[in-house]
C-alpha cells in the first residue's frame, strides 16, 4: 500500500492523471483569462458582445481539441526542424491588440525553448540607430535546427516608425527597395520565411484597448505609443496597405489572418504554418529509464526548516 492508503497501481494512475490535468490547466488558465476579459467587455460597452456572441463562436470543446491536436503537430515539426537542421523564421505583424502575442504563446507553449524562441526587440538604442537597419535583426536569425518567431520585425520601419515620424520618407523608400532583396538572401541561405499580418477592425481594436484599460493585469500592455496608434488609425491603414503591396513577393508572400475571432485566428494561423513546411515524423529510439544507482553509504541530509517555502496553499 502507498502512503495515501491506495495500492501502488492506483496511486500511479492518479499521479499520471494529475500530470495530464496540470498540462491542460496552463491552456485552460489562458482561456479563462480571455473569458474574464470578455466579461469586462460587456460592462465597458453597452450592448457590446464578446467575439462570437452572435452564435458563431467556436465551440470551446472543439477549440481545445483542435488546439491540442495542432500543438502535437507542432512538436513533430520541431523534431523535423531539428533532425533536418532547418532554419525557420516566422514574422508576426499587425496592429496593437491584434492577437499576435496570443498565437505566439500557443505555438511555443509545448515546444522546447532551446529550439523555438521568440524575438521581441525593444526600440533601437543610439548605437543601433547608426547601424545598417537590418543588422540588429540578423543577430536573432536561427542556426540549423532552430525556429525563431519575431513578435514584430524589421517591418517596424514600414509601420510604427513611418507613422510616428521616427524615420523620414527616404528611409522608408530605401527600406522598400532593400527588404525584398534582404528576404531573398535569407531564403537563398536556406531560411524558411513565413510572414503573417493579423487583421482586426477599428471597432475590435477599440474594444480590446478598453478592456486593457479596465483590467489591471493587462494595463502594462498599453504603452503611450499604443494609445497614439488609436488616433492615427487611418495613417496606419495607409502604411499597412503600402507595406503589403510593396513587400508581397513570390519568394516571401504575406499571409493575412482574420483575427477578430481570437480562437479561430490561432487555429487558422497554426494550421497554415504547419502546411507551409513538408515535415515528417522523426523516429526516435525508445526511451528507457535507467535504474537508479543506490549507494549504501549515501544518506540524504535534512534541509533546515527555515529554508522551506511556507505551505500557504
Amino acid at each position: 500500500m502507498g502512503q495515501d492508503g491506495t495500492g501502488n497501481g492506483e496511486g500511479m494512475r492518479r499521479r499520471i492523471r494529475d500530470e495530464i490535468d496540470d498540462s491542460f490547466d496552463e491552456e485552460l488558465q489562458m482561456e479563462l483569462d480571455d473569458g474574464r476579459l470578455d466579461r469586462l467587455l460587456k460592462g465597458i460597452s453597452e450592448g457590446a458582445e464578446p467575439n462570437g456572441a452572435d452564435g458563431a463562436d467556436l465551440d470551446r470543446h472543439l477549440y481545445f481539441k483542435e488546439l491540442f491536436r495542432l500543438q502535437s503537430e507542432l512538436v513533430k515539426l520541431q523534431d523535423w526542424v531539428q533532425d533536418q537542421k532547418l532554419k525557420l523564421v516566422v514574422l508576426f505583424e499587425g496592429r496593437d491588440a491584434a492577437g499576435k502575442g496570443g498565437v505566439i504563446k500557443r505555438i511555443t507553449q509545448r515546444l522546447n525553448p532551446r529550439v523555438c524562441r521568440v524575438a521581441a526587440l525593444p526600440a533601437p538604442n543610439e548605437r543601433e540607430r547608426s547601424q545598417w537597419y537590418f543588422q540588429r535583426y540578423v543577430s536573432h536569425l536561427p542556426a540549423g535546427g532552430e525556429i525563431v518567431l519575431f513578435d514584430r520585425s524589421w517591418y517596424n520601419r514600414a509601420g510604427v516608425e513611418r507613422v510616428m515620424g521616427f524615420c523620414d520618407e527616404n528611409d522608408v523608400e530605401e527600406f522598400f527597395r532593400t527588404v525584398p532583396e534582404f528576404e531573398k538572401m535569407l531564403i537563398r541561405s536556406g531560411i524558411v520565411l513565413a510572414k503573417y499580418w493579423f487583421s482586426i477592425t477599428d471597432e475590435e481594436q477599440h474594444l480590446r484597448f478598453q478592456m486593457r484599460i479596465q483590467d489591471p493585469i493587462k494595463q502594462w500592455k498599453l504603452s503611450p505609443m499604443d494609445l497614439e496608434s488609436r488616433r492615427r488609425w487611418e495613417q496606419y491603414t495607409k502604411a499597412k496597405e503600402a507595406m503589403l503591396e510593396r513587400t508581397h513577393i513570390p519568394e516571401a508572400p504575406w499571409w493575412v489572418v482574420e483575427a477578430v475571432d481570437k480562437k479561430r485566428a490561432r487555429l487558422n494561423c497554426i494550421h497554415h504554418l504547419l502546411s507551409l513546411i513538408p515535415y515528417g515524423e522523426v523516429r526516435h529510439a525508445p526511451v528507457v529509464l535507467p535504474e537508479r544507482v543506490r549507494n549504501p553509504d549515501y544518506h540524504r541530509g535534512p534541509v533546515p526548516k527555515e529554508m522551506h517555502v511556507p505551505s500557504v496553499y
